[in-house]
Order: structure tokens, then C-alpha cells, then sequence
């Protein structure tokens, strides 16, 4: 056969392949079409004995017709007939009408979508009705801060929430309640404005609660001084807080000097000033190993340095004493004595005895100056100058301080890390830190080796210096020692017993998955205990291994949404028709559990009931249906409130190339091991990791870029809610404002994602504050 005969023959193929696929698309468009053909309207019934006119939404497909009243009411001069929405003469014409289009564009989507078996005029009318209910009962429940009449015989324990984020630590508190004992929510304070929007929305419009949002940063001079106008004199019995990690994780590139470091020690001053029964610090697993455990060791010291006022006395009584009867070591016991006084004074004061005691040690050293080296020696040497000169500098602390502040904003806002400006930002940084001016000072008095005559004297100027650096419970190493020679060492611990205002142990490792969390999250929790509070060790699990949540349980009623997708409704789930041949297997892991987790086949609820139901307690009957809004400005006025059932269900836009890389993952199980494949197909990617969640595991640790995590059962990234589920989040739980962002503004914005992902699990804040609420007096 010819080649041309073979060519003719390839062209009839050809053309009729293209008829067919005509015949295809066009048989495809009129199936969409018919599907589509929906006329969805709206008209105005009869008036009201005011003269406003009920606005009534008409649906029209097919056999179907529905007729519901919209809730919302106009008078006929304000409506405009042929455009179907309300004139601007009506003042709230904006918020109407996006109420108006919403349902609209809600019925016309859910044609487009849902199965034939959903289209009756009864299942449509009550998905339109779930809308128009949600959002009338909202606009009549008025907000209200009175608590229910069982609650008023409790006793509530004030909270406040620092670093507050989401809210996971507020949710979690309000969830426990423990005999007669309830928390009352004062205050919660963080320096994003998505973090205020989503609690106030949360707490104050749709729980109807009058806690304060405090939005500053923890390190501003003023902080403090708004922080207690705020709580308005109130007695604060627990404080609780996760001072930002990033610069601890172990998961990120660490990095030296980032302006996190040192939050810890803000959140400490809160503490000193409101002396709680309890306070719970939260924070990332790295944090033990940082800096070797330095650290850790770092943060207990600190803990244990705050102190009672009332009671430090005893302390100064103490070391004057031991002055009159150790006459060898009175240099060192002064500069003790001055140290001590800095626990009490505070501003301007504190920075006069500061100066006072460096005053002091210079002295002591001009004294000795002429007795080591002659004049012009001490006037040229270099290890003179620097003596004299580390001196000054210690001096200005509090200015060197404030240079070093605004150095490590600078270094951070222009994002130095991992190249040549970072070393030496952080060399200049390290030069005026004290431990490193006080170290210059001990080399240059090494260096003039000076005669053993004067050795002691040199060496009791540099532990003085020490000693100036000395953190309170460092201090009282060093009387212990002296205390020890003298043996009245058990007199002093005795005085500290009743000085040392916080007991605490050692750091412990919650897991998330431990307190009902379908979710393996580390954190390492301090929970410090006033000395009139029982200590707290740890907080135990509320589930045994064996009743551990699964991913599915948190998430199998929400897979109803496709790419490219958002719904405000929940929809039924056929597991058989979903699951086919492992359906049994799948409902195994339905299991009936209390709040916490635990297995209860009686009175218990799925996982996913409990988020829809909710874990909040009868105190707040009164709350409003969820609703979103995207700023400050939709959040004071209730009637551009987007009320549904179902809120931050959206998923991602995903091109084929990304959906088929998904399938090949989530088909393989592994990430690593559907590398080589998409290499093969050439859909390989730049992407560090992709978590494939497991159905019957608990999810990885759950981050901020949803991107990271593909869903079990489908080819598709997670959404805010399915993220917030794996969190224990409850369904009513709304995050507010953007929700997502990307490049640059990441380092100062706080989207949705980044709400959930940066969120304290609120099951496992429920497990700490029923832990405090067994303890507390």
C-alpha cells in the first residue's frame, strides 16, 4: 500500500475522531446547560402594617419551585424591580444586597454541583433556609456579658491570654469547667490586627463576652501601663501564653539574635506585676536543646528570681548580718547587698543603683590602679583603657539596651540572615551585650598580669562585675556558698522558702494527640505555681493510645468539596458509595467519645459531632450562628455579617499539572518515594515536603501553608476548616480576614492559615486548665 493510500486513511480517522469529540463537548455543554437552567429571583410580597415589603427569593428548575422569604424588608420605593436589588436610598442597601447575592450565588452553584437527588423543592428550600435562619437569628440575638443564672453561684477564675493569636489557649480555658469553678476571660492581648479581629468577633460579637483585646507589642515601654487600665484593677488568678517560637523551632533555620528571643522575659514582667496563681508558658520542642539546654536552664532561673516584695526583708536583714560576722569577704557582700536592692527598684531608679554599684567597683579599682603599674602606664596601656572604659559601658546599660533593640529590629526587618551583613550585624551586637563587656574587662586584667600580691583584690572586682550580671537566683548561689562557710546555710533556705514567689519543675513535652488532639503536636509547657498553689508537674492524657482520634474522624463529613471550592453548608457523606469494598473498615473508625477523647459508647458523640455541636458549655446558649466578615468595619455593623453553617471551607485553585502530581502522592503514600515518578512523567517539583495524611493516624504537626498537607481520600490541599479540625477547633470557631498571603507579607500579616497552624490545640489548653482547676485554692 502506498503511502499516500496510508495517509488518506490516517486522515478519515482523524476526522471522524474530531466529529466524535464535537458531538462529545457539544452533548457535555447541553447536559451542563439543562443542569444550569435555573432562574433564581427575587420579588416583593405584600407589605407589612409599616409599609415595608418582605423580600421573597423565587427559585425556578425545571419541577422545581421554591418560594422563601429572605428575612430582609424594604419599602417599595427603594427597590429596583429590573436590576433585583435595593436603591441606595435605602442606607443599608450595601449590606442587603451582599446578602442577596450571596443566596443567590449560593442556589445557582448548588445546581451546578450537587447530585439530581438533591434537586427537591424540599432539600432546596431548607439548604436556602439554613442561610436566611442563621442570619435572622443572628441580626435578632442581641449581645449580652451576663452569664447564665447557674453559673452566677460559681466561682470564676479570672485569665488572660498573652501572645494570644487565634485564641487556641481562650478557647481551651472557656471549655473547662471543674466543680464550682469556671474561667472568666479578662483580657487578651497580641500585635496582629487579623489576631484582634477573629477574638473579638469570636468573644465579644458572637459569645456576647466583655473581655478585652490589648493589640500592642509586649516590649513597648507603655505596654504594661494599658495592660493594667485594661483589666481595670482586677485580680488575675491565671495568665497563660506561647511567646512566638519561630526563632526556637526545630523545623527552621535558626537564627542568632531574633527579636523572639528574649519575648519570654516581657511575658515574665507581666507575671511579676500581676503575681497569678498559675501561669502556663507554651512553646516549641526546641526550646530544651537550644543553646545546649542554656535556655531552658535560662528561662527557670528566671522563673524562680521573681520574688515577694513583702517578704525580701527577711533576705537584706539576712545578708547584713552575715556581713558583721564574715569580715573576709566584705567587698563582695556590699556589691550582694546593692545587687539585691535592684529586685525592688524599678525605672529611673533601678538605673541610678545600677550606676551606683559600677561607681563602686571603679573605685575599688582607682584605688588599686597606682598600686599594679605607674602613672603613664596607667594612663597609655590599652588593657588600662579597656578596664576604665568597660566601666563606662556598663554604666549606660539601659542605653546600650536600647541600641541593641532597635539593632535586632533593624537586622529583622531587613531580613539579614545568610549573608556577609548578618556576621557582622551579630558581632557589633555581641560587643555590647554585659556578659561579653565584662568578659573584655576580665582578659584586659589578665593581660597585666599584675603580682600575686593583688590577685584577690582583681579577682574580687571581676565577681563583682559578675555579680552585677547576676540574675536574683544566681545570687543567692553565691550567698549559699558564703552562707555554707559560716553554717547557717539552712537559715537562708528557710528565708527563701518564703521569698522565691513562683515553685516550678522542670519543662515537660505535651502531646497534642495525649488530650483527644487528632493531631501528633509537640510543645513544651512551664506552668509556674504560686507558693500558695499546689505544683504542677505535668498534665495527664485524657486518651489511652488505643483511643487516640484519627484523621478521619476529623475529617471524613467534610469531604464533600472539590477544587476550586467553597461551601457554607454541610452535606451528607454516603460512605458506601465513597468507600467501596472498605466502607466497614472505615465506619471502624467512627468511635462514640466524651469532650476529651475518651471512649463513651452511652452518652458520647463522634469527633465530628462534638465540632459541630460544640465544646463550649451551657454558659453560652445566647451565642450567635458563625458568621465571617473581613475587617474591622464589617465586624461593627451586623448586617454585612456572613452568616452560615459552615464556615472556612474553601479550597485552592489547582491547575491539572498540580492535581495529577497530588494523585501520583497521595496513589504512592510517600512524598520521597513519588519522586522518582514524577520525574519520570515530568511533573517533579521545588517543593520541600508534601505530608500525605493517613486516614486511621493522626495527623503531622499542623503548620501554616496548607499547601503541605494532602488530604487523605482526596488529590487536594487542606482548607482552614478540615486544618482547624485536626486542631480541635470547634466548627463555630470562625478565623476572620485574609485567608491566606505569600511572599514578603508573611512576616507581617496573619491570615487564616497562619491563625490555625500558629494555634495552641484547644483540647490541649482544655486539659491545662482543668489541670489548674483540680489545684487551684
Amino acid at each position: 500500500m502506498s503511502w499516500f493510500m496510508l495517509l488518506v486513511r490516517w486522515v478519515k480517522k482523524v476526522a471522524i475522531l474530531l466529529v466524535y469529540l464535537k458531538f462529545v463537548r457539544k452533548f457535555v455543554r447541553v447536559r451542563k446547560n439543562v443542569r444550569n437552567m435555573v432562574n433564581v429571583k427575587f420579588y416583593l410580597d405584600k407589605a407589612d402594617k409599616s409599609k415595608h415589603y418582605p423580600i421573597h427569593l423565587v427559585l425556578r428548575q425545571k419541577d422545581v419551585q421554591v418560594k422563601v422569604a429572605t428575612g430582609e424588608k424594604v419599602l417599595k420605593k427603594d427597590w429596583d424591580a429590573k436590576k433585583q436589588l435595593v436603591k441606595e436610598t435605602e442606607y443599608t442597601h450595601k449590606s442587603i444586597n451582599k446578602f442577596l447575592l450571596f443566596l443567590k450565588q449560593e442556589v445557582e452553584k448548588h445546581f451546578e454541583t450537587a447530585p439530581h437527588s438533591q434537586f427537591t423543592d424540599k432539600k432546596v428550600k431548607e439548604k436556602i433556609l439554613s442561610l436566611v435562619n442563621s442570619r435572622k437569628q443572628n441580626t435578632d440575638v442581641s449581645m449580652v456579658c451576663e452569664d447564665p443564672t447557674e453559673y452566677k453561684a460559681m466561682q470564676k477564675i479570672t485569665f488572660l491570654d498573652l501572645f494570644a493569636g487565634a485564641g487556641g489557649f481562650s478557647e481551651g480555658f472557656l471549655q473547662a469547667e471543674y466543680g464550682n469553678k469556671f474561667y472568666d476571660f479578662r483580657l487578651a492581648s497580641d500585635i496582629n490586627e487579623n489576631c484582634e479581629l477573629t477574638h473579638l468577633a469570636r468573644y465579644n460579637y458572637q459569645l456576647g463576652m466583655d473581655a478585652e483585646f490589648l493589640r500592642q507589642d509586649i516590649t513597648e515601654h507603655n505596654f504594661i501601663d494599658n495592660l493594667l487600665k485594661k483589666i481595670k484593677g482586677q485580680t488575675i488568678d491565671v495568665v497563660c501564653g506561647g511567646p512566638p517560637c519561630q526563632s526556637f523551632s526545630l523545623a527552621g533555620k535558626r537564627k542568632k539574635f531574633d527579636k523572639k528571643d528574649d519575648l519570654f522575659a516581657h511575658y515574665l514582667n507581666v507575671i511579676k506585676l500581676l503575681r497569678p496563681k498559675y501561669f502556663v508558658m507554651e512553646n516549641v520542642k526546641g526550646i530544651l536543646t537550644k543553646e545546649s539546654g542554656k535556655i531552658k536552664e535560662m528561662i527557670l532561673q528566671e522563673i524562680r528570681s521573681i520574688i515577694d516584695l513583702k517578704e525580701f526583708h527577711q533576705l537584706i536583714h539576712f545578708v547584713a548580718n552575715l556581713k558583721k560576722v564574715n569580715t573576709e569577704n566584705q567587698f563582695l557582700l556590699d556589691c550582694y547587698l546593692q545587687r539585691l536592692n535592684f529586685e525592688k527598684a524599678v525605672d529611673k531608679d533601678l538605673d541610678t543603683i545600677r550606676e551606683s554599684y559600677i561607681q563602686n567597683i571603679e573605685n575599688k579599682f582607682r584605688g588599686l590602679a597606682p598600686k599594679i603599674a605607674d602613672y603613664k602606664t596607667s594612663k597609655t596601656d590599652i588593657n588600662f583603657s579597656t578596664i576604665r572604659h568597660g566601666f563606662n559601658l556598663l554604666k549606660r546599660a539601659k542605653e546600650l539596651a536600647c541600641i541593641r533593640k532597635k539593632v535586632i529590629q533593624e537586622k529583622n526587618h531587613s531580613d539579614l540572615d545568610n549573608d556577609f551583613f548578618a556576621p557582622k550585624f551579630d558581632e557589633f551586637l555581641v560587643s555590647i551585650e554585659p556578659n561579653n563587656i565584662i568578659e573584655e574587662v576580665h582578659n584586659a586584667f589578665q593581660k597585666l598580669n599584675p603580682s600575686n600580691a593583688f590577685k584577690n583584690e582583681i579577682a574580687d572586682i571581676i565577681l563583682a562585675l559578675e555579680i552585677y550580671n547576676y540574675s536574683f537566683d544566681e545570687c543567692v548561689q553565691g550567698l549559699s556558698e558564703i552562707a555554707k562557710k559560716q553554717n547557717i546555710e539552712n537559715e537562708l533556705n528557710e528565708i527563701l522558702s518564703h521569698i522565691r514567689l513562683y515553685n516550678i519543675d522542670q519543662p515537660f513535652v505535651a502531646l497534642a494527640s495525649d488530650y483527644g488532639v487528632p493531631q501528633n503536636r509537640e510543645r513544651v509547657l512551664f506552668i509556674g505555681c504560686r507558693k500558695d498553689q499546689k505544683l504542677i508537674k505535668n498534665v495527664p492524657a485524657t486518651v489511652s493510645q488505643n483511643e487516640k482520634v484519627t484523621v478521619f474522624e476529623a475529617l471524613y463529613d467534610l469531604d464533600f468539596i472539590g477544587n476550586d471550592d467553597e461551601k457554607f453548608n454541610y452535606e451528607n457523606i454516603d460512605l458506601k458509595s465513597k468507600y467501596n469494598g472498605t466502607t466497614e473498615q472505615m465506619k471502624g473508625l467512627l468511635k462514640k467519645r466524651s469532650i476529651d477523647g475518651k471512649f463513651d459508647t452511652k452518652k458520647g458523640l463522634t469527633y465530628a459531632e462534638w465540632s459541630r455541636k460544640g465544646r463550649l458549655n451551657g454558659r453560652f446558649t445566647n451565642a450567635k450562628n458563625p458568621f465571617y466578615v473581613r475587617n474591622f468595619e464589617e465586624l461593627e455593623n451586623g448586617l454585612t455579617h456572613l452568616v452560615a453553617p459552615l464556615q472556612n471551607h474553601k479550597t485552592s485553585k489547582q491547575n491539572n499539572d498540580v492535581l495529577k502530581r497530588l494523585s501520583v502522592i497521595l496513589e504512592t503514600g510517600n512524598y520521597d518515594e513519588a519522586k522518582e515518578q514524577l520525574k519520570i512523567i515530568g511533573l517533579n517539583s521545588e517543593k520541600r515536603n508534601y505530608n500525605v495524611l493517613k486516614a486511621d493516624g493522626q495527623s503531622s504537626t499542623i503548620m501554616t501553608i496548607a499547601d503541605d498537607y494532602i488530604h487523605y481520600a482526596s488529590p487536594r490541599a487542606l482548607t482552614v476548616r478540615e486544618m482547624a479540625r485536626l486542631q480541635s477547633f470547634d466548627d463555630s470557631f470562625v478565623f476572620q480576614g485574609k485567608r491566606s498571603t505569600g511572599g514578603n507579607k508573611r512576616k507581617f500579616e496573619v491570615p487564616q492559615f497562619t491563625l490555625v497552624g500558629n494555634a495552641v490545640p484547644p483540647l490541649m489548653a482544655r486539659a491545662v486548665a482543668l489541670e489548674i482547676l483540680k489545684n487551684i485554692k
